[in-house]
């Protein structure tokens, strides 16, 4: 007999399996509100005062950039683990495109956004200082957005991923 109870949707936010009542879905959106908020408060106080700050902000900027670059890794190792079965695509993995539901993109790319702009315009405004260290931030949210997409992004089937080869006459790929 087949079940008619109806399903919730990875976009329905009482589905208790969904990413963003998950604690680890939602630990990655925070990770990366937190990493921006950080990196944004540094940033500008470095700018009013860049002898009491600078330093600060290049602590936070190169931490933000090393855990970024750990996280993006990792991100692609879940990546290239799942695209045995799934067509995962970079567009799809790390920004989120066609693989996130709309929140879940506007929470993790408005972060990476910020980050961008407040590194260009904090680094525009003390050019030739420790402010520069800021344009490498972005790494951060880069890493957060393509962690989510990798755990809990939607792709099709790979073509070739079927299952056995249906014409024992082709070699499979």
């Amino acid at each position: 007999m087949t079940d008619l109870t109806p399903r919730p949707t990875p976009d329905d936010p009482d589905d208790p399996e969904s990413p963003e009542t998950d604690g680890v879905g939602r630990r990655i959106v925070t990770a990366s509100r937190v990493g921006t908020a950080v990196f944004a408060v540094t940033a500008t106080a470095a700018v009013i005062d860049k002898d009491a700050f600078g330093l600060v902000n290049v602590v936070v900027s190169l931490a933000l950039f090393g855990v970024g670059c750990v996280v993006f890794l990792w991100a692609f190792g879940v990546a290239v683990n799942r695209s045995r079965t799934d067509a995962i695509g970079i567009g799809g993995l790390y920004f989120l495109a066609g693989s996130a539901p709309r929140r879940v993109q506007v929470a993790l790319l408005v972060p990476l956004a910020v980050q961008v702009g407040v590194a260009l315009v904090s680094a525009g405004l003390r050019p030739f200082s420790s402010l520069a260290f800021g344009v490498l931030v972005p790494m951060f949210g880069l890493g957060q957005a393509g962690l989510w997409g990798a755990r809990y992004g939607s792709f099709g089937r790979r073509a070739d991923a079927e299952g056995p080869n249906p014409n024992p006459t082709t070699p499979s790929r």
